[in-house]
Formats: C-alpha cells, sequence, structure tokens
C-alpha cells in the first residue's frame, strides 16, 4: 500500500502544474488555471489525492480509476498544448496584422513561443499515474476464483 504515495506524489505534482503556465510568447504567460484546461487538470489532481488517499485509509485497491484520471490529464495537457499552441500563434499573428494596417507600419515578426514548465510537469505526473494505473492490468494476482477440489480420492 506504500506504492498509493507515488500516486499522491503524482497528483499533487498534476495540481501544482495547473498553476504554472504552460507556454510563454515572448514575456506572456499563457495555459494554467486560468484556463479551462488548467482548471480540468487541477480538478483531476485533487481527484488523484483523493483516490489514492482513500486507497491508503481503507486498504482497497483504486489503481483503475487512477488509471483513467492519468489517461484523462495526459490527453487534456497533451491535446490543450496542441491546441493552445496554434491559436495562441494564430492570435498573435492576426494582432500583428491587425496593428500594422491600422498604424500602416510593417507587421511586426511573431515572438518567439517557447514550453512552460507546468506542461513538462502535467505530462510527467500524468505518465506517472497512466504507469501505476497499469499496473493492476500486468500484475500477476491468483485468480479470483476457487478451484474444484477432487475429494474422491
Amino acid at each position: 500500500m506504500r506504492s498509493y504515495y507515488i500516486a499522491i506524489a503524482a497528483g499533487v505534482l498534476l495540481i501544482v502544474s495547473s498553476f504554472l503556465p504552460w507556454m510563454f510568447l515572448g514575456e506572456a504567460r499563457i495555459g494554467g488555471v486560468p484556463d479551462p484546461a488548467g482548471f480540468w487538470i487541477l480538478g483531476l489532481g485533487v481527484l488523484a489525492v483523493v483516490l489514492a488517499g482513500l486507497s491508503l485509509w481503507t486498504r482497497k485497491n483504486s489503481r483503475h480509476p487512477l488509471l483513467v484520471v492519468g489517461l484523462t490529464a495526459f490527453a487534456i495537457t497533451f491535446l490543450g498544448y496542441q491546441w493552445l499552441s496554434r491559436s495562441v500563434r494564430d492570435t498573435a499573428w492576426a494582432q500583428s496584422q491587425a496593428r500594422a494596417i491600422v498604424e500602416n507600419v510593417p507587421a511586426q515578426p511573431l515572438p518567439d513561443m517557447t514550453v512552460g514548465l507546468g506542461l513538462y510537469l502535467g505530462i510527467a505526473a500524468s505518465i506517472v499515474l497512466v504507469g501505476f494505473g497499469l499496473t493492476i492490468v500486468f500484475k500477476k494476482v491468483p485468480k479470483p476464483y476457487a478451484r474444484p477440489e477432487d475429494d474422491d480420492i
């Protein structure tokens, strides 16, 4: 049951990653908690901590729900990065073009877009949760049913 501390740590890491910026566009911080994906990651991190804590407290396995939480968190962070990078790049390009038209000057080049620490932590924590949840799938356990015994000997 001590292995559930790994899931608690991954859940706390998800919570922390939801408050950190996921991307930087120049100096602007993008992503994290004000974003809907940040709120989802925050909720999934709290859910992972609660599930792992309840498993420690009740001494019952909850690895299947932790697998689902980890897969959902991974999907949100990965797809959130893909959609966020494209939409931010398109918005910055549109603002640059609009400013150039209004001010009658050449368009400025787009600032560099870099990935923030929040995205790396979120992906790492979700991979840990997925790996932790998969241990119930690949773990060799005894058969859950009783074997018939031959008492005619």
